[in-house]
């Protein structure tokens, strides 16, 4: 079993691999000095195309209304807002500028205000 901590998207991850024959089995859990408070427990907001992240407009922690822009995504020279689903609190921006993106990936996590969210 060897051990790794890896970054990925500014959060630290410890990874251990374990050799089984040819295949490798990971298991990947949050280091453990991570405060739980931070794992994020919000909704991912996704990209409805592929193309670029050509904006990032908030910031983590941002309060934003249902329907306020978080980033901008370009494609094929249009530029799209990717916005919130409902009132909440921005918890993980996951992508940045510049950053290329498929349709469906995650880019942002936001938690609800008050009520449970129905997207």
């Amino acid at each position: 079993m060897e051990t790794y901590i890896v970054k990925v998207n500014g959060k630290t991850y410890e990874v251990e691999v374990e050799k089984q024959g040819e295949q490798a089995v990971q298991s990947i859990e949050p280091v453990k000095n991570s405060s739980p408070s931070k794992m994020p427990s919000g909704q991912e907001v996704t990209c409805g195309t592929s193309g670029k992240i050509w904006k990032v407009v908030q910031t983590e922690g941002a309060q934003v209304k249902k329907g306020g822009t978080i980033m901008i995504l370009e494609a094929m020279k249009m530029e799209i807002p990717i916005v919130s689903p409902f009132d909440g609190t921005i918890e993980t921006i996951l992508a940045a500028e510049g950053d290329s993106v498929e349709a469906g990936q995650p880019v942002a996590v936001v938690a609800c205000e008050g009520k449970l969210a129905t997207a």
